[in-house]
């Protein structure tokens, strides 16, 4: 009798944080009552979320003190997480580098007081994000007239068994693909990727391509990665396979300090928006020159250290 006892106990306690799970969900969607249907509110909310393990704690539901009342709450999570898209939403929207270092500048903005207005923080956005995202490696903004292919790359709609795969027949669907879905391409055979990067090497060339499909980076997941070199012969890291990188980073680390601090410094309250864009704009494109710098300095250290002219004399007379 006392087990039975026990596991109703267990139940009961499992039942309550169930119901009390599905209410506080309902409270956090705004919506007045569980029944009927698919909410629309509930779209979004995900298991993840510390907002609803804070909410639990209010309600006296912790994994220490309830742990069979926070197993029913987060049981009723998991359903409604599953049924709408909660975790995935998140998935979706920050698989990408430049999708998450967006969502940074945008907390460290909002954490700093930015202003709110959905067009003027637009604007912000762009101004630290242009620069920034053009120093990314997934496109070249030098190169329009092949859809902005980075250098070393193929575009994904070349001909088919063609020797150089630097043209697309899909010019639109190239850019498409580029721009809103992140792709870089795969690697061009050496020969090809040469004329592209003329100091590109065979032992740099063969590196990469081990780094890109062998490696597995960081818990052998192949989550995270880098490498010192890449084609060009410059750090890169890769999230998810899609590239990083130090111009990238720098853009939008100073290009948010730089808003920030155009904000600040601002005359009056009509001047902050223009003042945070410039300051935007400027601080992003610092940043990326300064990523760019450190590439250049990370990128002569790689490089092959060959002997001076004086050093093959003295051999030749020894």
């Amino acid at each position: 009798m006392g087990l039975i006892s026990q596991l109703k106990d267990l139940g009961a306690a499992g039942r309550k944080g169930y119901q009390v799970g599905s209410r506080v969900q309902a409270n956090m969607a705004g919506i007045g009552g569980t029944q009927g249907g698919r909410a629309p509110g509930y779209y979004g909310q995900s298991v993840l979320s510390p907002e609803f393990k804070k909410k639990l704690t209010a309600e006296g539901i912790t994994a220490r003190e309830t742990p069979m009342e926070f197993l029913g709450a987060y049981t009723s999570r998991v359903i409604v997480d599953a049924a709408n898209d909660g975790t995935r939403t998140y998935w979706w929207r920050y698989n990408h580098p430049l999708a998450i270092a967006q969502r940074v500048s945008d907390l460290v903005l909002d954490k700093a007081g930015m202003p709110q207005s959905p067009v003027t923080r637009s604007l912000i956005g762009l101004g630290v994000g242009l620069p920034a995202i053009a120093a990314a490696g997934t496109y070249d903004i030098t190169n329009p007239e092949q859809q902005f292919r980075p250098k070393g790359y193929s575009q994904a709609y070349a001909e088919e068994g063609a020797e150089d795969r630097r043209e697309s027949t899909q010019p639109a669907q190239e850019l498409f693909e580029r721009f809103f879905l992140g792709r870089t391409g795969r690697p061009l055979k050496y020969e090809t990727a040469k004329q592209d990067i003329p100091d590109l090497t065979p032992e740099r060339y063969g590196n990469y391509l081990n780094y890109l499909y062998n490696d597995k980076g960081f818990l052998n997941l192949g989550i995270v990665k880098g490498t010192t070199e890449n084609l060009q012969g410059v750090p890169e890291a890769r999230l998810l396979g899609f590239p990083a990188s130090i111009p990238m980073v720098g853009g939008f680390t100073a290009g948010t300090a730089g808003a920030i601090i155009g904000a600040k410094t601002a005359p009056r309250t009509a001047k902050i928006a223009g003042r945070s864009v410039m300051g935007g704009v400027i601080g992003s494109a610092v940043g990326v020159a300064m990523g760019h710098a450190v590439n250049e300095t990370i990128a002569a250290a790689n490089r092959q250290k060959l002997p001076k002219l004086s050093e093959y004399q003295q051999q030749d007379n020894i």
